[in-house]
């Protein structure tokens, strides 16, 4: 049998490549929109660091990644998220 291979993804923020497991995905669907850690469309990951987390620029990686503009009630479900994990 062939070991799998983790799938590796980059953080749009600190730029550094890690496992799928250990990145928030955000994804934007085309039917429902802007979701967190679940949906398949165009997505970008972002580490579990509190540094990445909390970047000042998220906003605008994450627009610019996902090619929409983002809803400002997702980012306090994102905190909230971010709350419950750390």
């Amino acid at each position: 049998m062939i070991p799998k291979t983790p799938v590796m993804r980059r953080c749009i923020s600190c730029r550094t490549t890690f496992d799928r497991n250990n990145l928030f995905k955000i994804t934007n669907d085309h039917k429902l929109g802007i979701m967190l850690n679940q949906g398949t469309g165009r997505s970008a990951y972002i580490c579990k660091s509190k540094k990445c987390c909390t970047d000042s620029k998220l906003q605008k990686k994450l627009q610019k990644a996902l090619k929409s503009i983002l809803n400002p009630d997702f980012f306090d479900i994102f905190k909230r998220e971010i709350a419950n994990y750390n």
